[in-house]
């Protein structure tokens, strides 16, 4: 899995069948920077893109391969032992309103790497049956982490959030959708001013003052006050946008630290906003993530979602920094198995539909 944040490729060896599931291996593949900045500027229009994105698509695949290379030599896996890879591939747009999504990272060049069998492909076909193809983790989290009688909320926080609400209710379908930025503008923010890939506990965000006049603009884009199903991206949250709303709002002089305090709020009151709307009072919930790992990140959600009782997904037996990983890992057994991994609950689609292709060693 490489998401939205591009920093580095996250690869897990993920075991499960009827009796339960468990996380053997991880490895963290790093993002080359030059491969990380050719990918970023594919995710918006430009010259020569047709010729960029075919080079991309192999050179991101050399990069997954060389993951699962990775984590296989490193753990000394049984190669013979492992079904598939499930590859989801970089996105390089995500447009739902005109129904398309489109990753990158040729499965065919990751097959003949690896040796092994590859699945991918995995949001066409839900878009092509009228869904957002976005998000598809909600799936994993209700096989996974749905508890009878118990209400929860599982909140991913990578470059975009995104929630699933799993009923206490076995018979309601898990709703899930992305919510807003996670952590893309607050990566964005302190690379800009101080050269570092992201801000550790949100250290940065701490110095600053929050605008709150900032933050009601900001709240005001139509994403926000959409209902679901919805989906977001690059495409929406990224420099060019936070400019122009700085810009217009005139806090474009602003001290930056008072930026990235505001954009932390963001995503906090984002997140919370749709929880409260969404899941009753008292229910569980759980972060996964990089943004788990932001403790002012974490305190504000806990100050924002009093009574509801806040954790990480390490609480449920997984840690939370490969959660999506083992989803699109699951989803590839899905595809095997020739069972539905989209939730037309989630995505809107108009059924349940088998995900993925499927392409031999």
């Amino acid at each position: 899995m490489s998401g939205t944040s591009l920093d580095s490729v996250d690869a897990v060896a993920f075991e499960f069948d009827a009796a339960g599931c468990a996380m053997l291996a991880s490895h963290s593949e790093p993002f080359p920077l030059p491969l990380r900045q050719q990918t970023l500027a594919l995710m918006h229009p430009g010259a020569d893109e047709i010729e960029r994105l075919g080079r991309l698509d192999l050179e991101l695949a050399e990069l997954f391969a060389t993951a699962a290379n990775n984590l296989i030599d490193q753990h000394q896996l049984d190669r013979q032992r492992i079904r598939a890879i499930g590859s989801h591939g970089q996105t390089v747009r995500h447009r739902p309103e005109a129904g398309f999504t489109l990753q990158i990272g040729d499965p065919n060049l990751i097959a003949e790497r690896t040796g092994l069998c590859v699945v991918a492909d995995f949001r066409r076909r839900d878009m092509a049956a009228g869904g957002q193809g976005a998000p598809l983790v909600p799936a994993f989290h209700d096989a996974l982490f749905r508890a009878p009688g118990t209400h929860r909320v599982i909140v991913n926080i990578g470059g975009m959030a995104n929630i699933t609400l799993l009923p206490g209710n076995t018979e309601q379908p898990a709703i899930g959708y992305d919510t807003g930025p996670g952590n893309v503008l607050l990566d964005y923010w302190i690379h800009r001013h101080q050269a570092l890939s992201y801000d550790r506990d949100g250290a940065w965000a701490a110095t600053g003052t929050l605008v709150p006049e900032l933050l009601q603009q900001l709240l005001r884009l139509p994403f926000f006050s959409a209902p679901a199903p919805k989906s977001t991206g690059r495409e929406q949250f990224n420099p060019d946008w936070l400019q122009q709303r700085l810009v217009e709002t005139g806090f474009d002089n602003r001290a930056p630290e008072d930026i990235q305090a505001t954009l932390l709020e963001l995503t906090a009151v984002t997140i919370s906003n749709e929880i409260k709307q969404v899941a009753a009072t008292g229910s569980e919930v759980f972060l996964c993530g990089g943004g788990s790992h932001n403790s002012l990140l974490t305190k504000r959600l806990q100050a924002l979602l009093k009574p509801y009782a806040l954790a990480t997904t390490a609480s449920l037996g997984l840690d939370p920094d490969w959660v999506e990983a083992c989803a699109f890992a699951w989803l590839a057994g899905c595809r095997l198995d020739s069972l539905a991994g989209n939730m037309p609950s989630v995505t809107g689609a108009r059924g349940e539909r088998i995900l993925g292709g499927i392409y031999s060693p």
